[in-house]
């Protein structure tokens, strides 16, 4: 079996749990997916998402989905598969690949914010606050005159902030809407609304079913201790 889609960010609402409680989740339209491809060594699949018009595919792409006599999409991505004796090229795949319950790993490009400085970008803590210090928000020291004379790769600076692949571990799935091809996903995940993102299987953490309870906290009270009330002698 594939161990992941290709999908949509749609954006975020909330969720009831079986126990009432509110849940934030992001709904994601995972599919349908075109299987586009097989490998064997390793074990991968090739799929593609969201068809569109031939004139928007340049040629050597349009001669791909020719060849295998399917019709063109604009994403392709490849994933890990257990097992590929059920695809075939031009099958499709839902997101009923998923079921609630299940932890996945998502991949997006983050929203980006253009040019910042290192207070925004890093946390960075700031100068003295006084006016006179006239060193509120700017860079400090980054390369002394004698020694080291450089600046040292790495160094926290203003710059690009966002625009870049963040990839979010261990998010439990609600619910999936088979029908719709939705998944609903605790929590927040990278990317702008309709912005393409990538649903893998989590590889840390196995599925845990929604009905299972969270275990109740016992405090642990050390015997070598006396209460306040025993110390003073109170029963």
């Amino acid at each position: 079996m594939i161990r992941g889609l290709v999908g949509r960010k749609l954006g975020m609402t909330q969720f009831f749990n079986k126990s009432g409680n509110v849940v934030p989740v992001t709904v994601v339209e995972a599919g349908p997916c075109l299987i586009l491809g097989l490998m064997e060594e390793p074990l991968k699949v090739k799929i593609g998402f969201e068809p569109v018009k031939e004139s928007r595919v340049k040629k050597p792409a349009l001669g791909f989905f020719k060849k295998i006599n399917v019709a063109p999409v604009r994403l392709i991505k490849e994933f890990e598969s257990t097992d590929n004796k059920d695809y075939q090229v031009g099958r499709e795949i839902k997101a009923d690949i998923f079921k609630p319950g299940d932890f996945v790993d998502v991949s997006a490009i983050s929203q980006g914010k253009g040019f910042q400085g290192g207070m925004k970008r890093w946390h960075w803590a700031g100068g003295p606050k006084g006016h006179g210090s006239m060193h509120h928000r700017r860079v400090g020291s980054i390369g002394a005159s004698a020694d080291p004379s450089r600046t040292f790769k790495g160094t926290h600076m203003p710059g690009q902030m966002g625009n870049r692949k963040v990839t979010v571990q261990g998010l439990r799935i609600m619910a999936v809407d088979v029908d719709n091809n939705l998944l609903l996903i605790q929590g927040a995940i990278p990317g702008h609304k309709n912005s393409f993102i990538t649903v893998n299987r989590s590889k840390k953490k196995v599925f845990r079913s929604l009905d299972e309870k969270p275990a109740a906290h016992v405090h642990k009270r050390n015997p070598m201790k006396q209460s306040k009330s025993k110390a003073k002698g109170k029963k």
